[in-house]
């Protein structure tokens, strides 16, 4: 990578990860005290409404956002336009929702639902408000501006909600946080934000955004009812006691690897848009981005894993210990996101949403076979087939990468199979220190220098060029 590239890219990743680590850090935090302070059915009513949430936010998108960025000659029409859309079609989905909300909660048998799924629903209007701004600032690799808004925002609603379950608010405490954090967020965001909508719309800019972003809509609506299928299955036919075990268990592993995987789209799908018709130069940085991210990603998800039993028994209470049972096969499957985020990026870089579109019809389907076929078998064997799917899905994804850069599933698997095995071995040494050891706090304090011990020094001998680039990011030198 030149100079140049890498300083931007250094630069878009620290404060993207500033800003996905600041706010996550805070609402991790805070969940842990509401978590003391709610039980499991309060997070597992939450848990049960999202898919709508998430479906409508993907409408609300429409693609457009990845479309701007890509654009390297947007105008004024093509921003005041997106965000016309976004703010007419929010309106008619929380509608939409208010209407349906008596039949959700018919359908879960829990008539709670109706008033919940109602009010925070309210959400989905005021994050159209903001899509064009945060677009922008991407484009930009301005991520400072979007930290800024994020972080004071949880903070905010984090200590509005903590006050309110700590007052038995229940399920309206992660109603109202939830509410809080995007009006002030939006709000900062506008005050900051060189940008604001004129008066103006272009039907020939819709149309030309469209065309890519639809694609890249049906992308998102299949892999948002996808990715909620769980919730939905957990939550009719088991209990939203387990829906917020689960639910747990998933927010636990999304801290370093959905987060990841954020901050690696939002960095690397400008820059390498920048880099699109060099296809040589594209499989060098390519090729780069993966062998960092599995670097870092793998013994964080293998370590969660193998200390997973401590760590929710410290952190959030006995009451929830079968969520560590799940966290630990979730983090089988999670390990692998960032890794499929940057194989699917290269098609959005080439233009080629028509074959991730086919991609995700295919993978959703081997998905939603072993899904079915677990179901009798109980919550964790859900959960456990989904590292199955998730291995046939890279296995899909790279054939495709393959064909477009020569860098395909061998290759990838050649790049990362260190980094894999030693993972691996973190998490045997830490996941077996609980046959050893008896208190849950001894446990994490051998584990955690342990588990580095254990994967840092082989890197360190055998001279990894990954931990050099990381050093490197960190302006580190031996």
């Amino acid at each position: 990578m030149s100079k140049s590239f890498k300083q931007t890219a250094t630069k878009g990743i620290f404060w993207s990860g500033v800003e996905r680590f600041s706010v996550q850090g805070v609402q991790f935090v805070i969940m842990l005290v509401m978590a003391r302070l709610l039980s499991p059915s309060d997070y597992g009513l939450v848990g049960m409404i999202m898919i709508f949430i998430a479906i409508s936010q993907s409408l609300v998108d429409s693609g457009f956002s990845q479309a701007l960025i890509r654009r390297q000659d947007r105008t004024e029409a093509d921003n005041c336009t997106v965000f016309y859309f976004n703010t007419v079609i929010s309106a008619l989905l929380y509608l939409l929702l208010f209407a349906i909300s008596p039949i959700v909660a018919e359908f879960y048998d829990v008539p709670e639902l109706c008033g919940v799924m109602r009010v925070v629903s309210v959400v989905i209007i005021i994050n159209a408000l903001t899509i064009v701004q945060k677009t922008i600032l991407t484009a930009k690799i301005d991520f400072k501006t979007q930290a800024t808004a994020s972080f004071i925002a949880a903070v905010i609603s984090g200590i509005l909600g903590i006050i309110l379950a700590f007052n038995r608010y229940g399920v309206w405490a992660l109603v109202y946080q939830q509410i809080i954090n995007q009006i002030i967020s939006a709000i900062i965001l506008w005050y900051y934000s060189t940008w604001h909508p004129k008066l103006m719309y272009s039907w020939l800019s819709f149309r030309s955004l469209f065309a890519f972003g639809s694609k890249l809509t049906a992308i998102g609506l299949i892999d948002i009812t996808y990715n909620n299928i769980y919730p939905i299955i957990i939550g009719k036919v088991f209990s939203p006691a387990d829906l917020g075990y689960y639910s747990r268990a998933k927010n636990f592993s999304d801290l370093p690897s959905s987060n990841l995987t954020v901050i690696l789209h939002r960095v690397t799908y400008p820059l390498l848009c920048q880099i699109q018709n060099e296809d040589e130069r594209l499989a060098i940085a390519y090729r780069k981005f993966l062998k960092i991210s599995a670097f870092v990603v793998f013994p964080l998800m293998c370590g969660l894993a193998g200390l997973s039993t401590p760590l929710i028994t410290i952190l959030i209470g006995e009451k929830w210990l079968f969520c560590s049972e799940l966290l630990t096969i979730i983090c089988f499957t999670m390990m692998w996101y960032p890794i499929h985020s940057i194989n699917l990026n290269l098609l959005q870089v080439k233009g080629r949403s028509d074959i991730y579109l086919k991609l995700e019809f295919i993978k959703k389907g081997v998905g939603l076979t072993l899904l079915v076929l677990s179901i009798s078998y109980g919550i964790k064997a859900m959960c456990a087939v989904g590292i199955l799917g998730s291995l046939i899905s890279l296995a899909i994804n790279t054939y495709y990468t393959g064909k477009i850069i020569q860098v395909g599933f061998f290759r990838q698997m050649h790049d990362l199979l260190p980094t894999l095995c030693l993972s691996l071995l973190l998490f045997v040494s830490t996941y077996s220190l609980q046959y050893v050891v008896s208190s849950a706090c001894a446990q994490l304090l051998i584990g955690i220098p342990l588990g580095m011990l254990v994967y840092l020094a082989p890197c360190y001998y055998f001279k990894f060029s990954e931990l050099d680039e990381i050093l490197g990011l960190l302006h580190i030198r031996k």
